[in-house]
């Protein structure tokens, strides 16, 4: 796990040509065909040494949900350990880690009236005040949700007013009872220092310009058939070309929202990994291979002891 731009995928591939490991990739953007560049995608040349599952799954008009994540890769987790090799989830979806490990409270469904006033609300008000209300309903999803990510906040306070508890509530409720039939090795991959982290953030997202970003996406909208509302096209780095292309912002103002935007995504990431539980951090001062193969000989060890 880890935010991007951290070296994840590097180190998973040395990992898969050292180890019996087979990749499974956990991001939400990844799974889109034709999304290659601004998510950065192994190279054919990668797939070819490291095989990665659960990419390149859809159409970009298509949607893919938390729910069906953590189906495919159960499915997938459960073919490779019948192979008698390991499994190796990678990425920075940490959603999805976090429906793996525990599963998915059986929420109540959308009642339209509701959504459709929360909505007007928040177009009134303004998500940050929603957000506001949010912490007083529900504090622990609050703090877990970006107070500019309209979906979730209204779907946690559609929740917590149609049940009359708090999202949080029951995810943890249902998670004392949901278990993941197989044994876990989290390992987080960061660098130390913050400001690290933002440089190879702007050097990648201006490595991707330089790749054909922007016309990545421009094939992408020469389609016909995608919109900007589309969660495909609402990943970072895509929503920040399509407004260019828009003619929304300059090429200028269109790189430092990409970087910004990209920024913030990491510092969510972060948000997540630091409140999981259990997990061993990989951080630059080290031989990343090298601590990853140490840990994982000890949870061997410890394992056989047992």
């Amino acid at each position: 796990m880890g935010p991007t731009a951290s070296g994840k995928t590097d180190l998973a591939v040395a990992l898969a040509q050292r180890l019996p490991c087979e990749i499974i990739s956990v991001d939400s953007a990844m799974v889109y065909r034709g999304l290659d560049i601004g998510t950065a995608k192994p190279s054919p040349e990668v797939l070819a040494r490291a095989p990665h599952r659960l990419i390149d799954l859809l159409e970009p008009t298509e949607a893919y949900s938390t729910a069906r994540f953590r189906e495919d890769a159960l499915a997938a987790m459960q073919d490779i350990t019948a192979q008698g090799r390991i499994p190796l989830l990678v990425g920075g979806t940490m959603l999805y880690f976090r429906a793996l490990q525990q599963g998915l409270a059986p929420l109540p469904s959308a009642y339209p009236d509701l959504r459709q006033t929360l909505a007007e609300e928040g177009a009134r008000i303004g998500w940050e005040a929603m957000h506001q209300r949010l912490e007083r309903l529900d504090p622990r999803s609050a703090h877990r949700i970006h107070p500019h990510d309209p979906q979730r906040i209204q779907r946690a306070l559609e929740v917590a007013l149609i049940t009359g508890r708090p999202m949080s509530e029951l995810i943890a409720e249902h998670a004392e009872h949901a278990g993941l039939p197989f044994r876990l090795l989290k390992l987080a991959r960061a660098p130390a220092q913050r400001c690290v982290l933002h440089e190879r953030i702007a050097q990648r997202f201006q490595g991707m310009i330089a790749a054909g970003l922007v016309e990545e996406v421009a094939a992408l909208r020469a389609r016909g058939d995608l919109h900007a509302d589309l969660p495909s096209m609402r990943a970072v780095g895509y929503r920040q070309v399509w407004c260019y292309l828009d003619g929304v912002w300059s090429h200028t103002e269109m790189c430092e929202r990409g970087i910004v935007a990209s920024r913030q995504l990491a510092k969510r990431q972060l948000t997540w990994l630091r409140a999981e539980r259990a997990t061993h951090w990989i951080e630059d001062q080290q031989d990343p291979l090298a601590a990853a193969c140490t840990l994982i000989e000890e949870a061997h060890a410890a394992r056989s002891g047992e």
